[in-house]
């Protein structure tokens, strides 16, 4: 079975940086897209980034310039670096699979790690 696990979050002043990491354990040989999303209180979960197998990228208007999403094919792992953090960044972030191959089969189901929170407060 195939699961994604998110590290890096945690407490940080505006204007501060975190990383955040998402690897993957499992049977897993390829992944089209990873991403990362998140859902503060009482809001729908949003897209943040995301980054496909050749490396082009999307973002949120909202973390364009601030964020950089960036992956290692080799170790299916996908990381977050988030610059320059306001207040309203303040959620849960969750990391996400969309397209992955584990040698026998190609799933399309998506796939969702658990959460990571990250608070921005001074």
């Amino acid at each position: 079975q195939v699961r994604l696990v998110e590290s890096g979050g945690g407490f940080v002043q505006p204007g501060g940086s975190l990383r955040l990491s998402c690897a993957t354990s499992g049977r897993i040989f390829s992944i089209d897209t990873m991403g990362w999303y998140r859902q503060a209180p009482g809001k729908e979960r949003e897209l943040v980034a995301t980054i496909n197998s050749g490396g082009m990228t999307n973002y949120a208007g909202s973390v364009k310039d601030r964020f950089t999403i960036s992956r290692d094919n080799p170790q299916n792992t996908v990381y977050l670096r988030m610059n320059n953090l306001k207040p309203e960044d303040t959620a849960v972030y969750y990391c996400n699979v969309e397209g992955y191959y584990d040698g026998s089969y190609y799933s399309t189901d998506p796939l969702w790690g658990q959460g990571t929170q990250v608070t921005v407060s001074s």
